[in-house]
C-alpha cells in the first residue's frame, strides 16, 4: 500500500514522502496513529494544502522535545524492586515502570518513548535511551535497588550484589578438616 507520511518515521522516510509499506503496517500502525494517509489523489492535494501547517507544528514539537531532553539528559531515577541475594530481580523492570518513574520525577514521558534493548533483570545502574521526538533522543540512568538506602549506596559506586563462590580448593579444605576431626574416613560416618 502506498502512503503519504505526515511526519518523520524512523527507517521509513521524511514528512511528505510517498512510500510503499505492507498493508498490515499501514492499517494497524501508520493510519490509526495519524502518521500517514493513503496515497490517493485527494489526500495528496489535502497534504499539499496543509504542508506548511504540519511543518510548523513539527518544528514546535521538536523544539519542545529538545527543551525536555536538555533537562532530562543524564538524570538518574530510582526504581525499587525485590531481588534475590545475587542481585537477580523477581521479575523485570519494564518500559511502563520506567515511564511512570520518569513521569513521577516531573517529566512527561510515555512508555512508547522508552527504549529497552535487553530486559532489566538485575540490580544496578542501567542507562536507558528515551525517544522524545522523531529527531530528539536523550538517555537517563535507572538505578534499580531493593531500597532507597541501597540506591544511594549504589549511586556512589558501591557494588551490592554479593556472590559467594566456592572453589574446589575450598571444598578440599572442608573435606580435609572433616577427616581430621573424625579421625577417619568419610565412609565411617
Amino acid at each position: 500500500m502506498e502512503v503519504i507520511l505526515m511526519e518523520r518515521v524512523a527507517k521509513l522516510g521524511q514528512m511528505g514522502e510517498v512510500v510503499r509499506v505492507k498493508d498490515g503496517f499501514a492499517r494497524n500502525f501508520l493510519l490509526p496513529t495519524g502518521k500517514a494517509l493513503r496515497a490517493t489523489e485527494a489526500n495528496r492535494k489535502k497534504f499539499e494544502s496543509q504542508r506548511a501547517q504540519l511543518e510548523a507544528r513539527n518544528l514546535e514539537l521538536k523544539a519542545e522535545a529538545a527543551k525536555i531532553a536538555e533537562k532530562l539528559d543524564g538524570q538518574s531515577f530510582v526504581v525499587v524492586r525485590q531481588a534475590g541475594e545475587s542481585g537477580q530481580l523477581y521479575g523485570s523492570v519494564s518500559t511502563r515502570d520506567i515511564a511512570e518513574t520518569v513521569t513521577a520525577g516531573g517529566f512527561s514521558v510515555g512508555r512508547n518513548q522508552v527504549i529497552i534493548y535487553t530486559p532489566i533483570k538485575n540490580l544496578g545502574l542501567h542507562k536507558v535511551p528515551l525517544h522524545l521526538h522523531a529527531e530528539v533522543d536523550c538517555s537517563v540512568t535507572i538505578n534499580v535497588a531493593r531500597s532507597a538506602d541501597e540506591a544511594e549506596r549504589q549511586a556512589k559506586g558501591e557494588s551490592l550484589s554479593v556472590v559467594e563462590e566456592t572453589t574446589m580448593a575450598d571444598l578440599g579444605l572442608e573435606v580435609g578438616a572433616a577427616l581430621e576431626e573424625g579421625n577417619g574416613s568419610l565412609g565411617d560416618r
